[in-house]
This record gives C-alpha cells, structure tokens and sequence, in this order.
C-alpha cells in the first residue's frame, strides 16, 4: 500500500525523479572519465544559461571578462568568481534565471548559521536530488516507501504536529517530537518494523543511549541508521551499533547546493558527481550545482573544510565516483586569544589527534565567552590521564596565549537546536 501511495504521490509531485533515479543507477557503474565528461557537458550548459538568463551572473561573468565559450574544460571552472551565502541573500532576485520551467517549488534553507535563504527550484532539479538521495538509500537496499523513523522536527505548535503527522504517516514515517519519557517510549516500541532511520546525528545517539542504558529490546530490521546535518561523532558510533545493529552513515549535502556526497557499504563517501563539482581550495569546499538553472550555484563557498581522497582511491564498492575522506568543520568563526586569533578548525585537530594518539574518542563543544579564554564540555567522565592529554593537546595548539576549563560528565544534545563543535558569544 505504501509504495502504491508512495508511486502515486511521485507522479504528481516529481514526475521525472523516476527517469532520475534510473540515469544515475547507470551512471553509478561509469568510469572516472565519463563521469568527468559529463560534468563537462552540464557544466558549459549551465553557464550558458546563468550568462543568458541571470542578471547578476551575467555582470559578474563580464567583470572577470569570461564569456559561456571559454568554458572548454574542467579546469577553466577556475576562471569564474567564486560565490558566498551574502551573495545570494544580497542579489537573491537578480541570481534568479528568467529561464522558464513548467513546475517550481520555494526551497528553504535552515539558517541555523545565520539569515534563512529562499529560493525557487526547478521540478527536474529537485526530482534530481531526490533522486540522487535514493540512489544512496540503494546502496543500502533501503527503499524509500519502507517504514521509517525521521529525527527532524519536534518544537511544533498542537496544530503543525497534527499536520505533519497526518504527511507522515502517507509517507510510512514516525517521529519523535519532544524528549518526555512517554513519548521516547512510544517512539521506541515503533522502532520494532522501521526498516531505516534518518535525521540529526545527536537526536539518533541520544535515543540509541536510553535505548542501551533502559537495556530496552533492539529493533531487528533496520537497515541503515543515516545521520545528516549534523556532525557525527565518532564517539556516537558505538552506542548507535549496540542499540540499532549498525552504524550510523553519512548524507553530506546543503538546501542550496542539493546532495554532495552519500556514504556506501564500505564506509567511504561518495561524490554525486552528477550533480555537483566539488573543489577542494585550501581545504575549503566549492561545490557547483549542475542540474538547478532556476537559481544557478556556481562556485559556492558552502563554508566547510573537507578533505578529499586523491582521484586514484579505489573504493572496494567498485564505483568511481571521487571520495571525501573528512567533513572536517565549519570555517568561518574565529576563536580570540589573548593576543592572537585562531580558526575553529584547531578543536577538530585536537580530537582528532585524541582519537588517533591515545584511541579517545570525545563528543565535545567548545565555548567562547570572553577573549582568551574557552571552555571546554565533554560528554564522557575522564580519568586524570585522560584529562592531562586533553589538556596537553590543547595546549599544542594554543600554548600560553589561552586559558580553558573543562567540564567532563556533560549532557551535549541539543534538543532544540543543531548541535553546534563551536559556540562564540564574542560578535
């Protein structure tokens, strides 16, 4: 019944994600050249369109004095300006195409890292990245119409959740709205049929934790536990394999962007090369969007480090679709010593270098709230070596220019809010 409503609300909603999702399953098994030379071919369609079609893309396209024809490979992607999230705040109406499509929908960012973004997207753009998530349920042998439980949402007025647990339920979805005991244990005895969970990384650890610590029955048919818009932790992932069987995998991708990477069986993240470009500039990601003309993302600083894998990594899966080895942290807020300044980036060092030097493994938060001073929150109890080598690595990286505490035994989830590596009360 499920996928009958499922089919049915695909054909009036995104009536071409069907022949979507059957090009990128045959695209899946391509070689890294034909891969690349499709990427080519969307891409020197795409600027002919934003040139034609987008005011603010055409004067800006003109400043740097690149004309759709100088477009010949992938390298001359460098040839055009780079874009940011102001831009496309400031100039929202102007970087809109005149180009015209049968079928729009009002996208949304979250604006959890500042002002919301709206912007309109073509039916075949969003079918596209539909499609292009469902590819990466594959992967996984879920199926979309499967039951499923959905971490996303829960401080809703009586009305909205009325409303969207009527969409849920067509859409063979559960989910959990507040934190109270009566309504974890409600989500929980649904756990028993879900074939797949999806939604913020720390809402799926928090639930797999009083899953393990009630020593409450363990759902038996999950297929994949898939975390998105969040950080994982790795500390999360032990908790995740003993309350649901597996770990949890990765969905990288933004609103503005669509899906960047999707993570398969052998644990590797795997570019959606038909959809965007990634580049990798000083370990800042640059991702253009090949398939949305409605309002064209080219050469977007999306604000994260990432690291990709060299073009030569084999993945065992057999697809050549290139690898992201890290999602490493937002760029963006500086951390103020008391005479110098530091990237955000320094605490993902520090953990990381905890996690490979002495095998510890910390979900943290850092907070700013004066110059020169930080504070340090860690969800786990540390004994005193393990505190010395936190304190000790911290001190690498800032030496006497910051003073820190640290609070062990902390309860890190955000209930009502992403949950953030970095929190500065410093404008």
């Amino acid at each position: 019944m499920f996928k009958l409503i499922y089919k049915i609300g695909e054909r009036l909603r995104n009536p071409s994600i069907a022949a979507r999702f059957h090009f990128l399953k045959a695209s899946e098994k391509w070689p890294l050249a034909s891969l690349e030379a499709y990427q080519l071919k969307k891409l020197q369609e795409l600027v002919s369109v934003a040139y034609a079609n987008s005011t603010y893309y055409k004067n800006s396209f003109d400043v740097f004095g690149v004309k759709p024809s100088d477009i010949r490979s992938l390298e001359d992607l460098k040839k055009l300006p780079f874009i940011s999230k102001s831009d496309l705040l400031v100039h929202n109406k102007d970087i809109h195409t005149n180009h015209k499509f049968k079928k729009y929908f009002q996208a949304n960012t979250s604006g959890t890292s500042g002002e919301s973004l709206k912007f309109r997207r073509e039916e075949s753009a969003d079918s596209f990245n539909r499609a292009a998530i469902y590819r990466g349920y594959s992967w996984h042998n879920v199926k979309p119409w499967e039951r499923n439980g959905y971490f996303w949402g829960y401080n809703f007025s009586e009305m909205a959740v009325l409303k969207i647990r009527m969409l849920d339920s067509l859409q063979n979805r559960f989910r959990i709205f507040n934190y109270r005991k009566e309504s974890i244990d409600f989500f929980i005895t649904k756990l028993k049929k879900a074939k797949f969970l999806h939604g913020y990384s720390s809402m799926i650890y928090e639930t797999a934790k009083i899953i393990n610590s009630q020593n409450l029955q363990k759902p038996i048919n999950l297929k994949m536990v898939k975390g998105t818009s969040e950080k994982i932790f790795e500390s999360y992932q032990e908790e995740i394999q003993k309350a649901f069987g597996l770990r949890m995998i990765s969905e990288y991708g933004a609103a503005e962007t669509g899906i960047i990477a999707f993570e398969c069986l052998n644990g590797n993240m795997h570019l959606n090369m038909e959809g965007v470009i990634v580049e990798e500039i000083d370990h800042e990601i640059v991702v253009t969007n090949l398939q949305m003309q409605a309002f064209p993302i080219i050469r977007y600083k999306l604000g994260d480090y990432i690291k990709l894998a060299p073009e030569t990594t084999i993945c065992e899966c057999g697809m050549q679709h290139v690898i992201i080895e890290e999602v490493t942290g937002r760029i963006g807020q500086t951390v103020y010593g008391k005479n110098n300044t530091y990237p955000s980036l320094y605490f993902y060092y520090i953990f990381k270098n905890l996690a490979s030097k002495q095998s510890l493994l910390l979900t943290y938060q850092v907070v700013q709230k004066e110059k020169g001073k930080l504070i340090f929150l860690i969800e786990q109890r540390l004994d005193g070596a393990q505190l010395i080598h936190l304190e000790n690595e911290i001190a690498v990286y800032f030496k006497n220019d910051m003073e820190f505490t640290i609070a062990f035994d902390q309860n890190l989830t955000a209930h009502h809010q992403k949950l953030k590596s970095f929190i500065s009360n410093i404008a």
